[in-house]
């Protein structure tokens, strides 16, 4: 890769909003909001260093929300998901680098939009599936998918709720096992990201700098979650999302 950008001004500040709502989402506000973390960071660092910068945040965060869920999960979840997952980091490490800045910029932009999309749509489509039993049949496809919009986003959400949620389980338990599956897909991604150049020396020293602001968000996170109904925050959340994919996707020009 070329060398990293120093993002200042208006970048560096959309770069310290997005590593807060790594916190802010592990804290459990605003739903979906870590969603919009991978965009803000593409436009302040460009696609192929902000996903390198993420992940190691990302592991930190996962690890605040593992200790406040530890064992409140079920673990055949994960079994059943790990080697999709596996296959899926694969696919998308491979491919990483086939695509050009404009054309990661795309995806990650469409990932995004199509969040936003299934959280609006979400109750109809679960709705229409029937409560399952998990199996490494159901697993693997699902696990592929996940890790491969995780590789390229960080944006397997949609594809975790779409396995976990129709099992309908006790809330805390589906908040855990979704905190479990999560932290290994990330850790899953770390060895491949810095095989692939993703993961730098330089980019650590990002991440380093960006680390304080996890634990801020974590915090803030809670004492949002005091005071603020996140049900209608949401919905800045899901219209900032969608703009932000499309300008991502489009590239307009104002």
């Amino acid at each position: 890769m070329s060398m990293m950008p120093n993002p200042s001004g208006a970048k560096l500040l959309l770069a310290i909003i997005a590593v807060l709502f790594i916190g802010l989402s592990k804290a459990g506000f605003g739903g979906g909001l870590g969603i919009l973390t991978t965009p803000l960071c593409a436009f302040a660092f460009g696609p192929q260093y902000a996903l390198g910068i993420l992940l190691p945040l990302l592991c930190a965060g996962d690890g605040f929300s593992l200790h406040q869920y530890w064992r409140k999960w079920d673990v055949r979840n994960l079994w059943f998901l790990l080697p999709g997952v596996v296959i899926g980091v694969l696919v998308g490490v491979s491919l990483f680098k086939r695509f050009s800045p404009r054309q990661l910029n795309f995806i990650i932009g469409l990932i995004a939009v199509c969040f936003v999309l299934f959280h609006l749509t979400k109750e109809k489509l679960l709705r229409a599936r029937a409560r399952f039993s998990p199996s490494y049949g159901t697993g693997i496809p699902f696990g592929i998918g996940a890790g491969i919009t995780s590789t390229f986003a960080h944006g397997a959400g949609p594809v975790v709720t779409l396995f976990l949620l129709p099992q309908k389980m006790v809330k805390e338990i589906y908040v855990g096992t979704n905190v479990l599956v999560f932290t290994w897909i990330n850790w899953i991604k770390f060895p491949f990201f810095v095989g692939n150049g993703q993961i730098t020396g330089a980019s650590m020293k990002a991440s380093l700098a960006f680390l304080p602001l996890v634990p801020i968000g974590v915090w803030l996170g809670v004492w949002l979650n005091r005071r603020i109904p996140d049900q209608h925050f949401r919905w800045f959340i899901y219209f900032f999302t969608f703009l932000a994919g499309l300008q991502l996707m489009f590239d307009f020009r104002w």
